[in-house]
């Protein structure tokens, strides 16, 4: 199963030893799932974690050495992602997810993903951190 993170996912992951993020870590190194991200949620989560956390170096290696990076979706996507009600900022997000054919976008973001969530978009459901972690402990049986 294919999840794509977005940036305040894998900043939850770098920025503490434990938590729902971790947990998604975890399961993909167990070989349960595969965390997918984008250049642009990855500097979002570094720009982050350098103004808001100390020492979190070693877990973003961590997280990175589980993280497929992909390229960023074509502009065409972007449009039909902002056409879903996100802004500027974020439609990137569920574009790469949408163009990468992610199953999951997992996502902390409640103000501009929340009335997404559940929501199945060209293939992508999008989905809190605690559900996707849900969903793939069903899928691998557990």
């Amino acid at each position: 199963m294919k999840l794509f993170l977005d940036a305040n996912v894998i900043f939850s992951a770098a920025h503490r030893e434990e938590g729902r993020s971790q947990d998604l870590v975890s399961l993909a190194r167990a070989g349960h799932c595969e965390l997918l991200t984008s250049t642009h949620a990855l500097e979002e989560a570094r720009r982050n974690l350098e103004l808001k956390s100390g020492g979190f170096e070693h877990r973003l290696a961590d997280v990175l050495a589980q993280l497929t990076v992909i390229a960023e979706a074509p502009a065409a996507v972007v449009e039909w992602a902002t056409e879903q009600g996100l802004p500027l900022k974020d439609a990137p997000i569920l574009a790469a997810a949408a163009h990468a054919k992610a199953e999951l976008l997992v996502t902390g973001d409640t103000r501009d993903f929340g009335r997404l969530f559940g929501r199945t978009l060209r293939g992508v459901q999008v989905v809190a951190l605690a559900r996707a972690v849900d969903i793939v402990l069903k899928d691998a049986g557990a």
